[in-house]
């Protein structure tokens, strides 16, 4: 029965990572984004934490996560003889993939390797396998899903070298000064899960200074290697010995000075000291936060989780994620209820909780950003693309799309503002019409994509021409929810729970005075329909008759007024004379 419902939460689990959602844009363009841009030939975009004068985001964890799969990759589309990069597309996938069996192998064997107990080992494994957290946040490529796994493999090696220290302690020690050095490098928060588990080492390495010397050894090469690699990277020329030695990029000092800034974390958002205890733990744990309360079993696990949580909750800047690692150190430590009618109680609201925010998190959750940006790269005519009220999408699925299509992200700009911002932007040339596909002929194609709960849109997707804009729907995607720029007064909150419906525009503005013409266009109830009637037929006749009425109008007052200042020009070159 155990190992029937573990392999059954572990096809739930790849069932979520082969699902689109886009929890966070951190999880592209802190990883993925980057790594793809030095390896293919993709157009990427990064972020200021890699533009800045001071960095704050290192290169070389990325390169052994992420660069490794994509080289390999690459070598096997080379290999069997296909011409051109492969689809990032498949890229992606892929590493959704490797994310998984990280998680699947990884993960639940440092659980192994931590409770010695079958039984109670048992228990946490299915825990861990149950939890939302690891079906979605676990099989993506955020940086806190990598320190998850980084965390609980440093409690493993610890536990090895302090209980059997005659049993490879010097080998042990020596991986631990790679693993502890790499994790610092991947975040800064990484040694906050080892501020208590790490005083265990030190009665040991008092006493064996040859296991002492090898963590320190290797820790040493390993922050010098990480070192080299990120002043390549940020270098603008080939770097040198001298480089190394004068200025060299020290990511995760940068990283550190950045975040104890309080005016710096204010630009993300400031949140009080209990947020990460009140607020984000139980968002990621749900009714397993409650266990906490019972009694947990006191372990290495647990102590590391406290000791993460105390230092982050120092922090004022406080992101659910950035707890990731503690998840499961907690449900590995928590003990069941041991009444029956509690434990049925507390198993329907822990398998409801996990079901509930599993499907909101690993499926609708910004769910269609990335099959969005694939139809996008399948656009002949797309050269501008305004994403409004979603995340930021990956530049690099666009397959090199992004060379001539201009990518923009308004986030949750106000509708009037985003109008303006349309003016600016639109270059389509041919009305867009819901009949035909005239518009993939165009050279120059703007598209809109947002989510239909962006109710604000609909007064000019069903016009063709009000106020200049003429929208069509090109494509939708259903399995998209967004709850991160809610605007009641703009969207109405019913849109977003009842139709989790993300949908593209395509829209031509035409915004000059032929396409103007008061009263020329149907009401918008009327724009899409083909006039048959007799009636509708001649009413259609009179709005072409009125708008060559107005454009010969406008045209005699545009000739009149060029007369009237070709005179004034001459008048004045007169006098001059």
């Amino acid at each position: 029965m155990w190992r029937r419902t573990y392999l059954f939460l572990v096809l739930v689990r790849l069932w979520f990572a082969l699902s689109p959602s886009y929890l966070h844009p951190d999880e592209n363009f802190q990883g993925p984004e980057v790594i793809a841009g030095e390896i293919f030939s993709y157009p990427v975009r990064r972020t200021w934490e890699f533009t800045t004068d001071n960095p704050i985001r290192s290169v070389f964890p990325l390169w052994p996560v992420y660069g490794l799969p994509m080289l390999l990759l690459r070598w096997l589309w080379i290999g069997n003889g296909k011409d051109g990069e492969i689809p990032p597309i498949a890229v992606f996938w892929t590493l959704r993939v490797l994310m998984f069996i990280v998680s699947f192998v990884l993960e639940d064997w440092a659980i192994h390797e931590l409770i010695k107990s079958r039984r109670h080992w048992r228990l946490a494994v299915l825990l861990v396998a149950s939890s939302y957290v690891t079906w979605t946040y676990q099989t993506h490529t955020f940086s806190n899903s990598i320190e998850t796994l980084v965390v609980a493999w440093s409690l493993v090696l610890i536990e090895r070298i302090v209980e059997s220290p005659q049993r490879g302690s010097v080998l042990a020690s020596t991986i631990l000064g790679i693993v502890a050095v790499f994790g610092v490098f991947n975040r800064i928060t990484f040694p906050a899960f080892l501020l208590i588990p790490g005083l265990r080492l030190l009665p040991y390495y008092w006493k064996q200074p040859l296991s002492l010397l090898s963590i320190l050894a290797a820790g040493l090469c390993t922050t010098a290697l990480a070192i080299i690699l990120d002043t390549a990277f940020y270098s603008p020329h080939s770097i040198s010995w001298s480089d190394l030695l004068r200025n060299p990029v020290l990511t995760p000092i940068n990283n550190l000075l950045y975040n104890i800034s309080a005016t710096n974390l204010a630009k993300h958002g400031l949140h009080p000291w209990y947020q990460h205890l009140l607020v984000n733990l139980p968002q990621l744990l749900g009714p397993g936060a409650l266990l906490l309360l019972a009694r947990p079993k006191r372990s290495l696990p647990l102590y590391s989780a406290i000791s993460g949580i105390v230092v982050l909750s120092l922090l004022q800047h406080q992101e659910a994620r950035f707890l990731l690692p503690t998840v499961p150190l907690i449900l590995s430590s928590v003990r069941l209820p041991r009444n029956e009618k509690l434990l049925r109680a507390w198993t329907v609201s822990w398998v409801i909780f996990n079901v509930l925010f599993g499907t909101l998190m690993g499926v609708y959750h910004q769910g269609g950003i990335i099959p969005a940006q694939v139809f996008m790269s399948k656009q002949p005519d797309a050269t501008h693309a305004i994403w409004w009220k979603t995340y930021m999408p990956p530049i690099w699925l666009l397959n090199g799309k992004n060379e001539v299509l201009r990518t923009q992200d308004v986030m949750g700009m106000k509708g009037e503002m985003l109008l303006a911002e349309l003016d600016k932007l639109a270059t389509c040339d041919t009305p867009a019409d819901r009949r035909n596909m005239e518009y993939l002929k165009e050279k120059n194609g703007t598209y809109l994509v947002a989510p239909l709960s962006a109710t604000w849109l609909d007064t000019y997707l069903s016009n063709k021409g009000l106020e200049g804009l003429r929208f069509r729907e090109v494509w939708r995607y259903q399995q998209h929810l967004n709850l991160d720029d809610l605007d009641f007064g703009e969207d109405g909150f019913g849109m977003y729970v009842m139709f989790p419906i993300g949908i593209m525009y395509y829209f031509g503005t035409n915004l000059d005075d032929r396409f103007s013409v008061p009263g020329f266009w149907p009401k918008p109830e009327q724009s899409n329909k083909v006039p048959y009637d007799r009636e509708e037929i001649h009413a259609e006749l009179e709005r072409l008759r009125a708008r060559r009425l107005y454009l010969r109008e406008q045209r005699l007052a545009a000739e009149a007024q060029a007369a009237a200042l070709n005179q004034n020009q001459a008048l004045g070159q007169q006098q001059s004379e």
